[in-house]
């Protein structure tokens, strides 16, 4: 696929569904990847996977709560291949239930992660692409960042910010001339491991008959990444919602 080739991408939430196909795709495509996660054995195993079909990848274990390990990626891209091109922003958690429920601790955890995570990649990138004037910067959201629903509240106030984000990101990017561009994935039901960490048991039962009825493949996302990494560098395609053709999101 044309422009991807020898294009140096970070990809967080590496070690599982969206991220570890995309991994796959781009580096099929001629990506040179940084893989970060907090797994370290599934990062390992999909580092040995690459280069064992003669792609170029590495991981560092990474928490995008902490800014540190955010910034620690920037510079493990610069250290191995010379340089960063794009930023996939995919690390995420979805333990959704009602407010009533009370699951604090989980509104935190989405916060922290969905709003906090994301924020950390932009300002771990920024210096590096506002000063080459050149970068791309994606990120999952989900439909849940186009609408609410019963349930999924607070994960969908976490999913909206990130659309308002991403696009006060792009506005300010073309006003500053620094050719920065965003692209922001909202995915309805895609295979992940998402609905596994959901710990309220009606929530989970829902979600999981949803998932197990509709569920597509990660790498249809992938896809949607690689197309939009694709793109000529004029040409930003700022938004991309993507589902089952069966499942009525």
């Amino acid at each position: 696929m044309q422009n991807i080739e020898n294009k140096v991408i970070i990809i967080t939430g590496a070690s599982s569904g969206i991220g570890e196909a995309t991994a796959y795709k781009l580096a099929e495509n001629g990506a040179k990847l940084v893989l970060g996660a907090r797994r370290e054995d599934k990062l390992k195993a999909i580092v040995e996977k690459i280069k064992a079909k003669g792609g170029e990848a590495v991981y560092r274990v990474t928490d995008v709560v902490k800014p540190e390990d955010n910034a620690a990626l920037v510079e493990l891209a610069k250290a191995t291949f010379g340089k960063l091109d794009a930023i996939f922003l995919n690390a995420g958690l979805m333990p959704s239930s009602p407010l009533s429920a009370l699951e604090t601790n989980n509104w935190n955890a989405m916060v922290d992660v969905n709003i906090k995570g994301v924020l950390n990649g932009i300002a771990a990138v920024l210096p590096t692409f506002e000063a080459q004037k050149s970068g791309h910067i994606l990120t999952t959201s989900s439909v849940a960042g186009l609408k609410v629903y019963p349930g999924g509240t607070v994960y969908c106030g976490t999913k909206w910010a990130v659309k308002a984000i991403m696009e006060g990101l792009r506005m300010e990017s073309a006003q500053a001339g620094t050719n920065i561009r965003t692209a922001t994935i909202y995915p309805a039901a895609v295979q992940s491991e998402l609905v596994d960490h959901i710990t309220d048991s009606s929530t989970s039962k829902g979600y999981r008959e949803l998932y197990d009825n509709f569920e597509i493949p990660a790498e249809r996302v992938a896809n949607v990444v690689a197309f939009a990494l694709s793109q000529p560098a004029d040409t930003n395609i700022s938004e991309f919602t993507i589902g089952p053709t069966t499942q009525a999101w």
